[in-house]
């Protein structure tokens, strides 16, 4: 399996990334532990990405692009795996295309995980308060889903017009959600 992981901020991509990756043996591939591992072992990538996190910026999609290309390159993913927050934009989808195709593989699917944006805002609050958030308000939640749902649009339709975007509601209980992602995933 070969799959990205698609989602709001709080529809509970990082619990079902860990508990997919697990059901189908696979790992899973987050952008974070990229830039993190990058960064603590200072390679120069890592210290090209700490100069932008550092300004506040956005890292730019040529150093993350590069991040998981080295990543896509390890032994450990030839049988396959789940990224987790990448590709964020089509002009990264089209990337990965082009490391995957120098690999001599293909995506399976995209795996999008739906919810209500109410639910989510209540999760993301819920959150915030149980860790100290301070800065997970309200506003900033709406403004992160507001960010994503625009920035996301396009990705879910490239996806889709690829025959590739699979949907699954990601509100209930975590077990639920798991059996839903991979019913669709197995009628995909």
């Amino acid at each position: 399996m070969r799959a990205v992981l698609l989602g709001p901020p709080g529809a509970g991509k990082g619990t079902q990334a860990a508990l997919l990756a697990e059901r189908w043996g696979i790992p899973t591939i987050s952008t974070g532990d990229i830039f993190r591992a990058n960064i603590k072992g200072q390679t120069e990538l890592g210290r090209k990405a700490q100069e932008y996190t550092n300004a506040g910026t956005l890292v730019p999609d040529e150093i993350t692009n590069a991040m998981v290309r080295d990543r896509l390159a390890q032994d450990d993913v030839v049988d396959g795996f789940l990224l987790d927050g990448y590709p964020r934009n089509p002009d990264q989808a089209v990337e990965l295309d082009s490391m995957l195709a120098d690999l001599g593989v293909e995506l399976n699917a995209a795996i999008e995980i739906t919810a209500d944006s109410e639910v989510v805002i209540e999760r993301l609050l819920k959150r915030a308060e149980i860790e100290g958030r301070a800065d997970d308000t309200e506003p900033v939640i709406r403004k992160r889903l507001e960010v994503y749902a625009t920035s996301t649009a396009p990705l879910t339709a490239f996806y889709a017009g690829r025959g590739l975007l699979v949907q699954a509601d990601g509100i209930g209980e975590v077990a639920e959600v798991t059996e839903r992602i991979v019913g669709a995933v197995e009628a995909h």
